[in-house]
């Protein structure tokens, strides 16, 4: 085999011309027990959706700041994206494609994987479920009040369809229960003491219910242009020329989309497995940067600030979310119990990014194109940090009393990863519930999401992050 422009460690590209066979190989035997130190690498900040959670932000898992004493937590609103994840079938056939360029002539066969039958693909792997095990204990440790074993028979949990999703939701309650049974095994879900997991894919995917969003962006050929666009330009053709000379093959047979599985055939080993595959040593900082905008265009124009109709798709969800605390609120002032002190949603990415584009968040001053790469490099918008697996968005209501005048309030704080989000609107940590309310009066009152959908064709959404 030739000597590559860029040789790999090793010194031989020998390893990345059998890595896609090994990670197919891999994953089609399971997820191992999670390593005491799961694998590094530098370029795990620029996965985007495919980011492992502890990796989108330094600092991630330190305990926020809540409010005081005067403020007790009366409800929390949790919406939590599924854990860590297998690829999708579409991401599975272009590993067989990289894997068939790039096998060596002598090499044999690999057997067809085992979870490439139907329905497997984009399944909960074992990290996943301790992605939200784990989450759940750090909840709960930080809301005792509200996830506590007292109100386990009035907690309120609803999952999408998607098997990830619930088994997610399944996982979490599971970390729930350990935490408040320690040393004992989690018994099945019917056996624990919450409720059932309620199905609800009007909320959880109403992107799919949304006729508007399914013709003019999901189905509309023209919509993702600057994604295309950019697939083509300077910068995804200095990574193509880079890798074709690593791996020394034409650059003819390599396109961005092969270009961008074998970039996430790296994040894939980390996040399921815990190790570091080959194909980490192909790509350097400055390439992952580039395959990191690539993946946010898609998110800002599909999902985000692209279009109007990807956030007022999700009105319905965001006002569903302010109902519940509304009626906290109601019973509170009644002196009666809050029915659902924490209501827990499993989704996906495309559940999160419009709800945070609809609330204002992460907003750039210029929107992403495929010609402003350079000027973007210090976005705000960046998937990986706001949405990787497991990533959760939480709504806290608290009820507080205020000791210079015999008036309650009522304050709400927002976490996002477990940190405390800034309102959008003015970087405070916390505001009263009413002026919440007030500042987002033109969603709950003036968005309804029957109007906003309608639209004179159906289509129907298969793309699944």
């Amino acid at each position: 085999m030739l000597r590559s422009a860029r040789r790999l460690p090793g010194g031989s590209v020998a390893r990345a011309a059998v890595v896609a066979a090994a990670l197919l190989s891999s994953l089609s035997r399971g997820s191992p027990p999670e390593p005491p130190e799961p694998a590094a690498s530098p370029l795990s900040p620029y996965f985007g959706t495919k980011t492992r959670y502890e990796d989108a932000e330094p600092g991630l898992r330190r305990d926020p700041r809540l409010l005081g004493e005067a403020c007790r937590p009366l409800q929390l609103v949790a919406l939590i994206r599924h854990g860590t994840r297998l690829p999708t079938a579409r991401q599975v056939a272009r590993l067989r494609q990289l894997q068939a360029l790039v096998r060596r002539p002598d090499a044999e066969p690999e057997p067809e994987p085992e979870w490439s039958r139907p329905g497997a693909d984009g399944q909960l792997v074992e990290r996943g479920r301790q992605d939200m095990r784990r989450l759940a204990g750090r909840l709960a440790r930080l809301f005792p009040a509200l996830l506590g074993r007292r109100h386990a028979g009035r907690l309120r949990a609803l999952s999408s369809s998607k098997p990830r999703c619930v088994d997610s939701g399944v996982a979490f309650l599971q970390g729930l229960w350990r935490h408040h049974h320690p040393g004992e095994p989690a018994p099945g879900p019917a056996d624990m003491e919450y409720g059932p997991l309620e199905i609800n894919d009007k909320l959880m995917r109403f992107f799919d219910h949304c006729e508007k969003f399914l013709t003019e962006v999901e189905g509309n050929a023209t919509a993702l242009h600057h994604v295309e666009a950019f697939k083509t330009g300077p910068e995804m053709q200095n990574v193509l020329n880079k890798v074709a000379a690593t791996l020394q093959v034409p650059v003819s047979s390599l396109n961005a989309d092969l270009i961008q599985v074998a970039f996430f055939a790296c994040s894939f080993d980390l996040a399921i497995r815990g190790v570091k595959s080959p194909w980490c040593d192909v790509f350097d900082i400055e390439d992952a940067k580039v395959l990191e905008y690539l993946n946010d265009l898609k998110q800002y124009w599909k999902r985000a600030y692209g279009y109007a109709i990807n956030s007022r798709s999700s009105c319905g969800l965001f006002q569903d979310i302010f109902r519940h605390m509304d009626k906290a609120v109601e019973q509170k002032q009644r002196s009666q119990p809050v029915s659902s002190p924490a209501i827990l949603q499993f989704g996906h990415a495309e559940t999160l990014l419009p709800l945070l584009s609809l609330m204002g968040y992460f907003k750039d001053k210029e929107p992403l194109t495929a010609h402003n790469y350079k000027e973007q490099l210090h976005r705000k918008f960046r998937s990986g940090r706001i949405v990787p697996y497991a990533s959760n968005l939480i709504f806290v209501l608290y009820h507080c009393e205020n000791a210079r005048t015999p008036r309650e309030e009522f304050q709400v704080q927002l976490l996002l990863n477990e940190k405390v989000l800034p309102l959008a609107r003015s970087q405070d940590t916390v505001c009263l519930y009413e002026d919440l309310k007030e500042h987002y009066k033109d969603i709950l009152q003036g968005c309804h999401a029957t109007e906003e959908c309608e639209s004179p064709r159906l289509n129907s959404t298969s793309d699944e992050l």
